[in-house]
């Protein structure tokens, strides 16, 4: 129980000081370059322009953590110089793009469930109908019969189950609730569909941000919640083990986001935009996701122009090398080559 409690005790001092670093210093940070987005890969662009710096010297960067959703506002309105996204744009979106949209896949990730119960010091197995279920508020106790079915070496205890689900315009949100869109008819008959922003059913507890949900989990009893998978680990949470398309029931890791994102590769679209809601095969793991940055196609500043074209040329290329420490999934080669040369038509 001690290094469980120094644990908790750490992330309670230390998350809080991260939310103040995302949302008010990184603004106010003034940079040659800025950039602002999606908290999902958050870490590995921070680590990124850290380790370009140390490279490239000449300019300096710097990156909002605000979500998806205040991204895409930011970038339109054209106060950073790019922004990032786990939903890219829609095409409406896209159309309000003054200078128009290019969208550069950096990287991938994982959402993983991650739970805090008492006692229970082994994975649960959570089927695609559970854990649909669980987050529609129609299974509300952890010892509900139909995860004791699939956990039988487990003795759950009897304790109401809190979604631990996101407040802010999020893109992990959206990846999430497009799964379970592509899933399950009872998410879409409850009247729900794939969105940034969800009016959750059920017992939940709404808070900003992928740390934000981490630090909440780890803080209550019973909780569960979707989190990218890189935050999940650094925080300590035990992590759900899910069923897939394949009827395989996979734990998350980096290799089973690389299986997830190998079948799909072929399928990346001319302009970069691919979603894999739930990507086929025995080891995938079944909630994966690109993440984008979003640059202009066209820089009314040359200067500006090239200073991102030489970052994300980089981040392509010697960036990719640092997800896999960082929890994240590296790009498959060809869609990698392919970033590169659509970073090739940024004027």
């Amino acid at each position: 129980m001690i290094p469980r409690i120094r644990t908790i005790c750490l992330y309670a001092l230390v998350l809080p000081m991260l939310y103040c670093t995302s949302l008010w210093a990184a603004p106010t940070i003034k940079a040659d370059l800025n950039g602002a987005g999606a908290t999902f890969p958050a870490p590995l662009y921070q680590h990124w322009i850290k380790q370009f710096a140390a490279t490239s010297p000449g300019f300096t960067i710097s990156y909002a953590e605000v979500g998806s959703g205040e991204g895409i506002k930011r970038f339109l309105a054209e106060t950073v110089d790019f922004g990032a996204s786990d939903t890219a744009m829609n095409d409406t979106e896209a159309a309000q793009a003054r200078h128009g949209v290019q969208f550069i896949p950096a990287t991938a990730g994982i959402v993983v469930l991650a739970y805090n119960l008492p006692n229970v010091d082994k994975p649960l197995r959570l089927s695609r109908k559970v854990y649909v279920d669980i987050f529609l508020g129609n299974i509300r106790k952890w010892d509900d019969a139909r995860i004791a079915a699939l956990n039988p070496e487990i003795k759950l205890p009897d304790l109401n189950i809190t979604t631990v689900v996101r407040a802010d315009s999020s893109g992990t949100t959206w990846t999430f609730t497009n799964h379970l869109q592509a899933i399950s008819p009872r998410w879409k008959d409850a009247g729900f569909m794939a969105a940034k922003k969800i009016d959750w059913p059920g017992n939940s507890m709404s808070v900003n941000y992928n740390e934000g949900v981490a630090n909440r989990i780890l803080h209550s009893w019973g909780a569960i919640g979707y989190v990218e998978y890189g935050v999940a680990s650094r925080a300590g949470l035990p992590m759900a083990i899910l069923e897939n398309k394949d009827g395989h029931y996979v734990p998350p890791s980096v290799e089973s986001g690389m299986a997830a994102l190998a079948n799909n590769a072929p399928q990346l679209p001319t302009n970069l935009r691919l979603f894999i809601p739930d990507p086929a095969g025995a080891g995938a793991y079944p909630i994966s996701s690109y993440s984008w940055l979003l640059l202009h196609q066209r820089y009314p500043n040359p200067q500006q122009g090239e200073r991102i074209k030489k970052f994300v040329d980089w981040c392509l290329k010697e960036g990719q090398k640092y997800a896999v420490q960082l929890g994240y999934t590296p790009l498959p080669q060809a869609v990698s080559a392919k970033a590169v040369q659509a970073l090739d038509q940024v004027r």
